[in-house]
């Protein structure tokens, strides 16, 4: 009889959903439980773009000390534009892009971003446009006939 799957150790629970479920299975049982336990959308943020918190201080023009702090107790509201830019930016890209392939996409310059990447352009200050960018990639109305 197989034991519930609370007194099995984490490791072997996860080895037994893996070979029950298969790769492609357990791949989405994680990004779906990596979705209900990473609510903070900087944490979201950092984690599917695969930034340090150094890197994220630049996009946010801030030290990483600051940054450090934000992440503990909350950015200012001062921020929450660019916060919940980047948020939706990265609710858009973990929806249709596999989360392995997020930091790829955000690093590689686009010659539709003028040679840029939208880590460039988020580091630059532009939240905004890398909300723009990103939701065109996705508009499906652009390539309808």
């Amino acid at each position: 009889m197989a034991l519930p799957i609370t007194e099995l150790s984490p490791a072997d629970a996860a080895a037994s959903l893996a070979e029950r479920g298969g790769p492609e299975w357990t791949r989405q049982l994680i990004d779906e439980l990596d979705r209900t336990i990473r609510t903070d959308p900087l944490d979201r943020f950092v984690t599917l773009w695969d930034l340090s918190n150094a890197a994220a201080a630049r996009v946010f023009g801030v030290s990483r000390q600051a940054f450090s702090k934000w992440r503990a107790t909350g950015p200012p509201a001062i921020r929450s534009t660019a916060v919940a830019d980047l948020a939706t930016a990265t609710d858009l890209l973990d929806r249709y892009v596999k989360r392995e392939r997020i930091p790829a996409v955000v690093r590689r310059p686009a010659e539709l971003l003028g040679g840029r990447s939208l880590l460039d352009i988020a580091e630059q200050g532009d939240t905004h446009a890398v909300l723009e960018h990103v939701a065109a990639m996705f508009d499906l109305r652009r390539i309808q006939p």
